[in-house]
């Protein structure tokens, strides 16, 4: 942003958070839709390669919906991750968040159901949910809901039910515990960037930068591999 512009690639570490291991690499575009692909490519090539599926995956950046979905309802993968959600009013009128989520039929604050044809919008990725103005229009909370339409519309994504599950799983032990280990994965990063001098990469392209990734990690994983296996006090004679 300071400075002139330059090519860069995203590290991806699929990381074993027991051993702080890493079992795959994927180097990708600096974005973030390339980073949620790179991560369904790393675990789709570690369950062909070694049989092997987490049972839950923790990730600091947010996922789509559509990969959400992925993991929740394909893969069956608690997605131990934050969800992306704009739609908090600041207006003093209720938000998405007051109404109760169900695949048929939302529900609002009053109790009365708002409902869905099941068709998409906006181009295929939400559902919309509409209350009926028989229930709406003698409701006390008109104000304090939808002050200017003749009734409420709440849009939802059509995987909002692997959202709602990920939502759930905020605040639970097993998410706090998938924080704290994420500690270690930090620690795998810095080493690479202090210690291993991986400031700038030396071959070009994104193959270039797979390999670097790669000769990296192992590089990592062969000193873990040295700490586990050799004796860490000296033998006496």
């Amino acid at each position: 942003m300071r400075g002139p512009a330059f090519f860069a690639y995203a590290d991806n570490d699929l990381i074993d958070l027991k051993e702080a291991v890493i079992v795959d690499v994927e180097a990708s575009r600096a974005v973030r839709q390339a980073e949620v692909g790179a991560a369904r490519t790393m675990l789709e090539r570690t369950a062909e390669r070694f049989g092997m599926k987490p049972e839950r995956l923790a990730a600091d950046s947010a996922y789509s919906a559509e990969m959400l979905h992925w993991l929740v309802d394909e893969q069956k993968i608690e997605p131990h991750v934050p969800v992306i959600d704009k739609s908090e009013r600041q207006d003093g009128t209720f938000s998405r968040s007051d109404f109760s989520y169900d695949p048929e039929t939302d529900t609002c604050p009053e109790g009365k159901t708002l409902t869905t044809s099941g068709r998409s919008v906006n181009e295929g990725t939400n559902r919309l949910y509409l209350g009926s103005t028989f229930n709406c229009g003698p409701c006390h909370l008109k104000e304090r809901c939808w002050p200017n339409t003749p009734a409420r519309r709440i849009p939802r994504s059509i995987y909002e039910h692997a959202r709602e599950v990920a939502r759930s799983l905020r605040g639970t032990p097993a998410f706090e515990r998938s924080r704290q280990g994420r500690k270690r994965i930090e620690m795998l990063f810095a080493h690479l960037k202090r210690i291993l001098k991986m400031g700038r990469l030396r071959l070009r392209g994104p193959s270039g930068a797979q390999d670097e990734f790669l000769l990296a990690a192992t590089a990592q994983n062969l000193r873990k591999l040295a700490k586990l296996v050799l004796p860490t006090e000296p033998q006496m004679a």
